[in-house]
């Protein structure tokens, strides 16, 4: 596939995987560029010295180019973006702020920077600021959500800046890639997919949830307290409805989570813990190599664009 994005990389496939944090390591990034994607390992909350490590790690599986995400959230966001000069991924991929600090010291080291957006404002603004490409992430994605569907999110942000749009939420398929390479995307980014793989090193409990799941499993947390969350519904996810529905202050509800993702990816506790997860979850009916899911992709996107081309020429 040929576009904007493998162009600018020098990758395969124009497909980003998403960056979890607990789930995005070197394991799972490097398998997904070794097999012609973009791997981004997920910085989380973790410190400067734990990235580096990870870094490294990759590096050691791969020599394809790969990608970091740094959460703006996190309290070594600075640090971290001094370290990633220093280690040069590919990429580097900003979520839960404004990354224009970063941009041009990243540039000078020879980093694309591609920040994921949820609105049309935030785009145009990191698209001055020097970013390289955009993520237009949907709200049926898993993780920290916006309010814009991914369907009407996509084209208006294509719209309103220059640089090539990836996708993101509720992409698991060809038929997603498809669609959002017609919504004017240049690419897609998939967080939940892949942690349906082999390769991810996600508890087996974890992924067996997603697996299951229904069109109806996942439900959004976190709304009353401005930051809200999707995952699968469960123990945790009912607590938390039923503190919120009775106005419970925000500082109760973040509580009641800290340390809940890492229960459930690492500890397999899929009851009391948080298992984020996008809508399309109820899509995906098994684990598969990354290799597999990548080439499948690929393919079913090109048999579907080239069947609505011969659909046309017929009209």
């Amino acid at each position: 596939m040929n576009t904007a994005i493998t162009q600018m990389l020098g990758i395969k496939y124009p497909i980003f995987q998403g960056a979890m944090a607990w789930i995005s390591d070197a394991k799972l990034a490097a398998a997904v560029s070794e097999a012609g994607g973009l791997g981004i390992i997920a910085a989380g909350g973790a410190a400067a010295d734990i990235v580096r490590e990870e870094i490294r790690a990759a590096k050691k599986l791969t020599d394809k180019p790969f990608g970091v995400n740094i959460m703006l959230m996190n309290p070594e966001a600075d640090r971290i973006a001094e370290m990633l000069a220093e280690e040069k991924p590919a990429v580097v991929t900003t979520g839960a702020g404004n990354p224009a600090k970063y941009i041009a010291a990243l540039h000078a080291a020879g980093i694309k920077v591609f920040p994921v957006v949820a609105g049309v404002s935030i785009a145009r603004l990191v698209a001055r600021a020097g970013a390289d490409g955009v993520i237009a992430e949907g709200t049926e994605s898993g993780g920290h959500i916006g309010a814009h569907a991914t369907m009407s999110l996509v084209p208006q942000v294509a719209r309103a800046v220059e640089i090539p749009v990836l996708a993101a939420g509720g992409i698991a398929s060809g038929a997603g890639l498809a669609a959002a390479l017609c919504l004017g995307a240049e690419g897609v980014q998939c967080g939940t997919v892949f942690v349906a793989s082999a390769e991810c090193t996600a508890s087996a409990a974890y992924k067996d949830m997603i697996v299951k799941a229904g069109d109806n499993a996942t439900a959004v947390t976190g709304r009353s307290a401005g930051l809200p969350v999707r995952g699968i519904k469960n123990n945790l996810t009912g607590r938390i409805l039923e503190m919120e529905r009775l106005g419970a202050p925000a500082e109760a509800i973040e509580a009641e989570t800290v340390g809940s993702l890492r229960r459930a990816v690492k500890e397999g506790d899929v009851r009391d813990g948080t298992v984020m997860s996008g809508q399309i979850a109820g899509l995906i009916g098994s684990i598969r190599p990354v290799a597999d899911i990548l080439s499948d992709m690929a393919a079913e996107a090109g048999r579907i664009l080239a069947e609505k081309r011969a659909v046309f020429r017929e009209c």
